[in-house]
């Protein structure tokens, strides 16, 4: 019998021990990662119970915010007033779907958390409340943006050269956020559905075209094709390239043509070649360079890289490396010229447009300008950072003439930018889809030339050919400098007002 007792005691030993252990591991091992988890119910009842913090456009507008309704489960919900305007960046805070865009990188803030005691009750019953998140989004230009891409795909993105500093971010397709917040699980699985139903362009609403999708850059691609000889290589600035067959060029190591775009013919120095964006003539500069040079400049602007904007979901644009060119002379031939494999998203091509007007220097794009906590206290402001430096101000400032010649006399002269806002773009129009019948339209744009205040950087995909990015691209982007200096003006006037959505 006492045989038995000892094995029975070992045995409820044994497993005291395992609870102690488990208890232990769970206590100091696990319990960081169960406090973090958003399995966890202390972390979704602030967001549940209590009201967000709200998310303001750079001129004060409310873009989301709570409000209390008769539901024991949800008894706040989230109200989008500018609807679909700003739902790509600004996302939806749901009951059923989670957090997406800016309401979930900046959660910690906009949940409610415990504020910091301000009386001996609080200390014994402390208050949870949520800060507020203020963007650089300008809501006028997001309306101008929307309004010029009406019923097309593609993004239209607006930066401050100087700091970084999102002004515009319009994508289409896009989605309304509200009904993804209803407490009524019908309505929102049927918006949910609708957000995650492809287009005909195989878009989903829910998705940023201007942060996650990529396309051919064509000749914008020209600008770091540019910049890859004034770092690398000067002497071919001035040296001549010209096509051996009028509009078209026969590719080393091949018996491969690539054509001028219109078929017109056109070679030259790099002055001569860039304002009319001459195909054979930039195909044979990039061969010239080096499949080495041109890999080192393509990363230089933040190819290869996912751009460090806080936002989820930000993709790479991509440049081929140098060894894959190794037996691919025709290959880099078009990858020069932004085609073959090389891809960019339109956040890419416009800090690329800015990285040149900001002297060389590429700021890390940003949406947020500062966090206010309950009490109206600023807790954080957006440190501007570079995040690369692909050229110096005096290699800029071989670029930036060549640009404004673009306009001036070259394929974007026809877009209509005013004399006085002294605008450098660059156009672009790469070939895509079924045996290369549509094209992928772009432009890029800084303004004032000088000075820059504002960069943009527009693509409008599988458009239908003849379409080129000057036609297709070039009135969306007037429309935001035009927008974008009228505002300015009027800022300066003092005739600026702003409207506070609630």
């Amino acid at each position: 019998m006492s045989r038995r007792l000892r094995i029975l005691a070992t045995i409820i030993l044994l497993l005291f021990a395992v609870i102690v252990a488990q208890s232990a591991n769970i206590q100091f091992f696990r319990a960081p990662a169960l406090n973090a988890s958003p399995n966890n119910p202390r972390n979704q009842n602030p967001s549940a119970q209590f009201p967000r913090g709200e998310i303001l456009a750079a001129n004060g507008a409310v873009l989301a915010y709570s409000v209390k309704q008769n539901n024991p489960y949800y008894p706040y919900r989230r109200i989008y007033p500018d609807g679909s305007l700003t739902s790509g960046v600004v996302g939806f805070s749901s009951p059923y779907y989670g957090l997406w865009g800016l309401e979930e990188e900046y959660n910690s803030f906009l949940a409610a958390h415990p504020q910091p005691p301000q009386s001996f009750e609080q200390l014994l019953a402390p208050t949870s409340a949520a800060d507020s998140v203020t963007l650089t989004l300008e809501p006028a230009l997001q309306q101008v943006a929307r309004a010029a891409m009406k019923g097309i795909d593609g993004a239209a993105v607006a930066i401050d050269p100087k700091t970084g500093g999102v002004l515009a971010m319009y994508s289409n397709p896009n989605y309304n956020p509200e009904p993804l917040t209803s407490p009524n699980s019908v309505v929102a699985q049927a918006a949910w559905d609708l957000v995650r139903k492809h287009d005909s362009n195989g878009f989903q609403p829910l998705g940023l075209v201007a942060t996650q999708q990529t396309f051919p850059p064509g000749s914008t691609f020209k600008i770091i094709t540019t910049a890859a000889a004034v770092v690398s290589k000067p002497a071919d600035l001035t040296k001549s390239f010209d096509s051996d067959r009028g509009a078209c060029t026969t590719l080393p190591d091949s018996n491969k043509l690539l054509c001028n775009s219109g078929g017109e013919p056109c070679g030259g120095d790099v002055a001569e070649m860039l304002p009319p964006s001459c195909d054979p003539g930039y195909a044979l500069l990039g061969i010239d360079l080096g499949a080495d040079y041109m890999f080192k400049a393509a990363t230089s602007f933040g190819y290869d890289s996912i751009p460090p904007i806080d936002l989820p979901g930000a993709v790479a644009s991509y440049f081929p490396t140098a060894a894959s060119f190794a037996q691919n002379i025709p290959g880099l031939a078009y990858s020069s010229i932004g085609q073959e494999n090389v891809r960019a998203s339109a956040l890419q091509d416009a800090l690329v447009a800015a990285a040149v007007g900001n002297g060389g220097i590429e700021m890390t794009p940003h949406l947020m300008s500062f966090i206010t906590a309950p009490d109206g206290k600023i807790l954080e402001r957006y440190k501007d950072s570079v995040w690369k430096t692909p050229l110096t101000p005096t290699q800029a400032q071989v670029i930036v003439p060549l640009m404004e010649k673009v306009v001036t006399e070259g394929t974007a002269s026809g877009v209509g930018f005013p004399a006085q806002y002294d605008v450098a773009a660059k156009t672009g129009t790469a070939q895509t889809g079924n045996a290369l019948k549509n094209t992928d339209d772009w432009l890029i744009a800084f303004a004032p030339a000088t000075d820059p205040t504002i960069a943009i950087a527009v693509v409008v995909p599988y458009q239908p050919t003849p379409d080129f990015g000057a036609t297709v691209a070039g009135p969306i982007v007037k429309a935001l400098v035009d927008a974008f200096f009228q505002a300015q003006a009027g800022t300066s006037s003092g005739t600026t007002t702003t409207t506070v959505h609630k």
